[in-house]
């Protein structure tokens, strides 16, 4: 493709830099005045002399488990955020629970609008939009992007497949956006159906990987699937592009407006070019200024400039996690709440959750060891794995002593080059 959303992202990469490290000291210092905690994290270090990122660096990584403890010891939002920004906004929930203000700068629906453009989606199209609108921001976050793009959304929502396939069939949506596998989920189910959804030509989907072989099966049937990376507190963070044949370019592209770093895990200390490392975000949200938030996800720089054109940073996508966090089904689990289900289960001496593919689905089982000579329930355990997650998996109890003692709460076991 040779057309770009707007001009920002043809810069040239110095003409970037040097804009969002000329506009991060003024930023810095109106949120130290306006946010009670945020002048604490910049540790008596003046804000005009952040101006690149080796000065950057020097400030302490924030992490989501900070957020977390600040917002149970302060609620609602622990002292992060700016109350006179909160007015006429919506306020959402990511999974922690943490306590997120809605970005409603344009800014933010022009970022999420460029992951629609750069997938070939414009204005006129119409979106069906699968994403959760209910207390999780990513349903809100896609239909801002899409409207400001000029398309025409159809917030489907989660679940209610049946209903969703009619809708789709009735209406004749030309894009899918939702988590990579709930699209196949759609498709086949209009098969078995009789229904007709063949209207589906393009896809922007996100919360969750989409395989090799997930686009491959989709390309067969004649729907071309492009992915971004986007989290709660951000929105968008990258997104991929397209060449002139219409298949994906290498990596994805760093959006506009934020300044993104990949970070040696467990420290802030930037890694070269190439070497796998956390992803750390600056953003400049007035309300919701996030200095350095480590997100726990991994990825790496590509070397050169994206064959598409656009000149900003190129990073692999994401390739995992830095703790154990893991999503599955575009839902993050913790290993905290692993142990909330042993919790439960007096029973269990360990437990590892396993994640893996079924097919072109993300599947879950929970290893469960238990303690000497004690019983376990199966089925009880399998409840608390449900109500605990929000996710549905199976349940395997292992002999005592069959796990190994590695300290691993999560093991993700997902093949990301097939």
């Amino acid at each position: 493709m040779t057309e770009f959303f707007d001009a920002l992202e043809t810069r040239s990469p110095e003409q970037r830099e040097e804009a969002l490290f000329s506009a991060l000291p003024a930023f810095l210092a109106k949120a130290a005045q306006a946010v009670p905690s945020f002048a604490a994290r910049l540790g008596g270090i003046n804000p005009t002399s952040i101006t690149d990122r080796a000065a950057l660096a020097k400030l302490p990584v924030l992490r989501k488990s900070e957020i977390m403890a600040s917002q149970a010891e302060n609620p609602p939002f622990g002292g992060l955020v700016d109350p006179a920004a909160l007015t006429g906004r919506r306020v959402f929930q990511s999974p922690g629970p943490i306590w997120v203000p809605e970005d409603d700068r344009p800014e933010a629906a022009r970022a999420t609008a460029r992951a629609f453009f750069a997938a070939d989606i414009r204005s006129g199209d119409i979106v069906h939009n699968t994403f959760n609108h209910h207390m999780t921001p990513g349903g809100f976050l896609l239909d801002a992007g899409a409207r400001a793009l000029g398309c025409s959304v159809f917030p489907a929502g989660v679940g209610s497949t049946d209903l969703q396939v009619e809708a789709a069939a009735g209406l004749k949506p030309s894009v899918y956006c939702g988590t990579p596998d709930f699209l196949k989920v759609l498709l086949d189910r209009a098969v078995e159906m009789g229904r007709d959804l063949s209207s589906f030509r393009k896809a922007l989907v996100t919360a969750g990987a989409l395989f090799p072989s997930l686009r491959s099966q989709y390309l067969s049937r004649d729907v071309a699937v492009m992915q971004c990376y986007a989290t709660a507190e951000f929105g968008v963070i990258a997104y991929e592009t397209t060449g002139p044949d219409g298949t994906s370019n290498p990596g994805m592209v760093v959006n506009e407006h934020i300044i993104v770093e990949i970070v040696r895990p467990g420290t802030g200390d930037p890694v070269p070019e190439g070497e796998v490392g956390e992803v750390v975000v600056t953003s400049f949200n007035s309300a919701y200024p996030l200095l350095r938030l480590g997100t726990g996800d991994l990825s790496a720089v590509l070397a050169g400039p994206s064959p598409c054109g656009r000149t900003n940073t190129r990073i692999r996508g994401w390739m995992g996690r830095a703790d154990q966090r893991t999503k599955v089904k575009g839902m993050f689990v913790d290993p905290a709440q692993i142990a909330e289900v042993a919790r439960r289960q007096p029973g269990i001496a360990r437990a590892r959750l396993v994640v893996t593919r079924d097919g072109e689905m993300d599947a879950m089982t929970l290893h469960v060891e238990p303690n000497s000579g004690q019983a376990l329930d199966a089925g009880a355990i399998t409840a608390a794995l449900r109500e605990t997650t929000r996710l549905g998996g199976s349940v395997v109890i292992v002999a005592p002593g069959a796990l190994p003692n590695d300290g691993k709460v999560i093991s993700d076991e997902r093949d990301y080059a097939k």
